[in-house]
């Protein structure tokens, strides 16, 4: 293999790009770089070749025309092994470029600000680098190509031991950056087809979703299904794909979509919180002024049963109490994962140390409280895709409509905020029983409101939690009385929920003679 003689780097992202090209520079390496990258190497004291020297041709229309040239594509794209490549170059004195590290115009980036332009947009279009990419990847038996700023020290190690880079280690960098040029033309093609005249809409004429394999896993849902999981290459913010595993067995498929789950309720809440989670749906949460541990505790007890085998999310470190309920809880049973942003070095010690947990899978999230949303979600059928923006509704119950002759006392206020908040990460038809801080009983995923509203009393009765003072939240509208009779006669005393039926006024009635209070919210919050 030969020795890499000359680089050519030409960077919009310009993250580590000073320390490989020193190391380049360190072992000899000729560096020919454009613009602004050229500008940066040198104010950094690196001898730079301009691009425009190699050529014998200018920069030139504001910058779109500095790398469409033979003399670049010519050394990039010859064979070496090929003695007619090779004598076409020495006859037009052509020199080869070995490595070539390029990033992109940050088009996603310009694209994805609410005051983008179409005229900003067409600029952040690059031209000369993606076919410098797909020249360099193309010619990878030959050329090494380099657009991820996290590939610089692995790339300059090789180089510094061996002067080259392998054939493995080109085609993974290849592989990278057709895989950049596909999701940067799925960019562009997708903003144009979003285009209605100078107006953008949310849902354009085509979708490009691009996704990177972070592991395969054992199975699906199922043993007899296959599996894997697939991250955005783009997603850098607190997230279960970026989630770090401290210990425990490998994730399973069910493993990342409950804890997916749970991340998801615990950006609810700004307060110390705790959630339990089995096969998707809430079942126990918990907030608390104490402690991370009085939170862990009381979620524990909205169904000490269903909580084994479950998923528990928690939004502050992991301190040594919270560790030793956990610890508790193993006497009679055991959790998958637990999730949090992070864990005390006692606690840690503590739950690893344990012979019993060797198999918990520990989670690390950083800032989940200030974790941004997911905006969209895809859910494949057959033959298609339907895609739409992630439930991130809000509302402010003081600012809810009371439509009952009975206004929620400011306790109430409190609990029906907890209750909406929790019923949303419920599956569809919906039913949510809580005090001010607490779950007591959930109604899920049920074909009748009714039958949820039953369930979710008589699980709290059965668990011997208090339903008496309790409120309700509802995922949609109670089309019949019968719901909320069912929780009025457990003790409830106010309700939420969204309104819109056509038989609301019987609704109303019905909390009226139980003396219920009621506010609706206008919006609901099915989930399938």
């Amino acid at each position: 293999m030969a020795t890499v003689t000359r680089a050519l780097i030409s960077v919009s992202d310009k993250r580590g790009i000073v320390d490989l090209a020193r190391g380049l520079a360190a072992l000899d390496i000729e560096i020919l770089s454009t613009g602004g990258t050229a500008k940066a190497l040198t104010d950094a004291g690196i001898a730079v070749t301009p691009v425009e020297d190699f050529t014998g041709f200018p920069e030139m229309l504001d910058g779109r025309v500095k790398t469409l040239h033979p003399r670049i594509h010519a050394g990039i794209l010859h064979r070496r092994s090929d003695p007619s490549h090779l004598a076409a170059m020495t006859q037009h004195d052509l020199k080869a470029i070995d490595l070539v590290v390029v990033n992109l115009y940050p088009f996603e980036h310009t694209v994805s600000q609410p005051d983008c332009s179409f005229a900003d947009a067409i600029e952040n279009i690059d031209i000369g680098g993606p076919s410098l990419l797909r020249a360099s990847a193309k010619n990878h038996a030959d050329v090494g190509v380099v657009v991820d700023p996290d590939d610089y020290p692995a790339v300059l190690a090789a180089l510094t031991q061996d002067g080259t880079l392998s054939a493995e280690h080109k085609l993974a960098l290849a592989k990278k950056a057709f895989r950049l040029t596909a999701r940067y033309d799925g960019a562009i093609a997708d903003y144009l087809g979003s285009l209605d005249g100078q107006e953008r809409r949310p849902f354009g004429e085509t979708l490009h979703l691009q996704y990177v394999k972070a592991q395969d896993l054992r199975y699906g849902e199922n043993p007899h299904q296959s599996a894997a999981f697939y991250r955005s290459p783009v997603v850098r913010e607190a997230c279960i794909a970026n989630a770090k595993q401290l210990q425990g067995k490998a994730l399973s498929y069910n493993n990342i979509v409950d804890a997916n789950a749970a991340f998801a309720l615990l950006q609810e809440f700004d307060e110390t919180a705790a959630v339990a989670i089995k096969h998707t749906n809430p079942c126990g949460v918990a907030t608390s002024t104490d402690s991370l541990a009085d939170a862990f505790r009381k979620t524990r007890a909205c169904d000490p049963i269903s909580i084994f085998g479950g998923i528990v999310g928690l939004n502050r470190e992991v301190d040594a109490a919270t560790a030793q309920e956990i610890l508790n809880l193993y006497e009679q049973g055991f959790l998958e994962i637990v999730l949090a942003p992070g864990y005390a070095a006692q606690a840690l010690e503590m739950l690893a140390s344990s012979k019993r947990l060797q198999n918990i899978r520990l989670l690390e999230i950083p800032e989940i409280v200030d974790a941004q949303p997911a905006r969209y979600e895809a859910k494949p059928i057959a033959g298609g895709l339907l895609y739409q923006e992630c439930d991130t509704g809000q509302v402010n119950v003081r600012d809810c409509e009371v439509v009952t002759k009975r206004e929620p006392t400011d306790a109430e206020y409190q609990a029906l905020s907890f209750a909406w908040r929790v019923c949303k990460h419920v599956k569809s038809n919906a039913i949510v029983l809580t005090s001010s801080d607490q779950v007591v009983g959930v109604g899920a995923g049920q074909m009748s409101r009714v039958d949820s509203a039953k369930i979710a009393v008589s699980r709290a009765h059965d668990l011997g939690l208090e339903t008496q003072g309790s409120v309700v939240g509802s995922d949609a509208f109670f089309p019949f009385r019968d719901g909320l009779d069912v929780v009025a006669q457990a003790g409830a005393t106010a309700a939420i929920q969204p309104g819109g039926s056509l038989r609301d006024k019987d609704v109303i009635t019905a909390a009226d003679e139980h003396g219920m209070a009621m506010i609706v919210t206008g919006m609901r919050h099915f989930r399938h």
